[in-house]
């Protein structure tokens, strides 16, 4: 397994966010007022308001159900917003065109992976880069970073194990150089190599001009990697002092 820590950002591998975000602007990179998001008829976020800007790590904490998931997919273009304002590097996601243009420029890792169990580790990190118009150049030296370019590149989906399908995925964010992180458990199903490995990514990408919101559980590991703290509970982003010594750190 290579050492994360011995991998400089000269490397074809290192993780860089796109130039526009790189270049230094103060544009808020996440700008939501008062956003709603349905899942069905059930508002799973019930006016958000958060303002992140360029190059921070905010780690998203809260109990399992708060909209976490569901504020990531908003900032990803996945989720519609159904009322209220929003805008994600710049585009606006209250119509379907602002939300083709995120979807090209940031990297999601949730909680399903995307991957097709029937097709090697190689041919779907392949595969999606070529879906998404990334860099091909990336595929062997991030396969190498993430321990997948030995045997496992010739494993099918179907037969890894819940870390090295997590690390699969992550590989893939990898390659896509995006602007903005969406990382929704990155630390699950990995083992201490993974997890650090995780760590370093986030610091590299943030140190390359990116955004990163992480949603965790593990809110002492992500407090170390994150400028700040952003607590959502029932659908609403809120203070500390608004929810008191209450709140489930989960």
């Amino acid at each position: 397994m290579p050492n994360p820590s011995k991998i400089s950002n000269d490397d074809p591998a290192a993780v860089s966010g796109r130039d526009h975000v790189a270049s230094g602007t103060d544009a808020p990179i996440v700008q939501l007022q008062e956003a709603v998001s349905l899942i069905g008829q059930f508002p799973a976020l019930a006016g958000v308001n958060l303002v992140v800007g360029p190059g921070e790590v905010v780690l998203i904490r809260g109990p399992n159900g708060a909209g976490k998931s569901t504020l990531l997919r908003l900032c990803s273009g996945l989720a519609s917003l159904t009322s209220g304002a929003g805008r994600i590097l710049g585009h606006d996601i209250s119509d379907r065109a602002g939300r083709r243009a995120v979807r090209r420029e940031v990297g999601l890792l949730g909680h399903a992976t995307s991957l097709y169990d029937e097709l090697t580790v190689e041919q779907n990190i392949r595969f999606w880069v070529g879906a998404n118009r990334s860099d091909e150049t990336m595929v062997e030296p991030v396969m190498h970073r993430f321990g997948l370019d030995g045997r496992l590149r010739s494993v099918r989906v179907a037969g890894l194990s819940a870390g090295q399908r997590r690390r699969t995925a992550m590989a893939i964010v990898v390659c896509r150089r995006p602007s903005l992180w969406l990382l929704d458990e990155p630390h699950s199903g990995l083992d201490e190599d993974g997890r650090t490995l995780v760590d370093d990514l986030v610091v590299q990408a943030a140190q390359s001009g990116a955004t990163v919101l992480i949603a965790s559980h593990e809110v002492d590991r992500v407090s170390e990697l994150a400028a700040r703290t952003v607590v959502i509970a029932g659908g609403r982003v809120h203070t500390g002092e608004q929810l008191g010594d209450s709140t489930d750190a989960s």
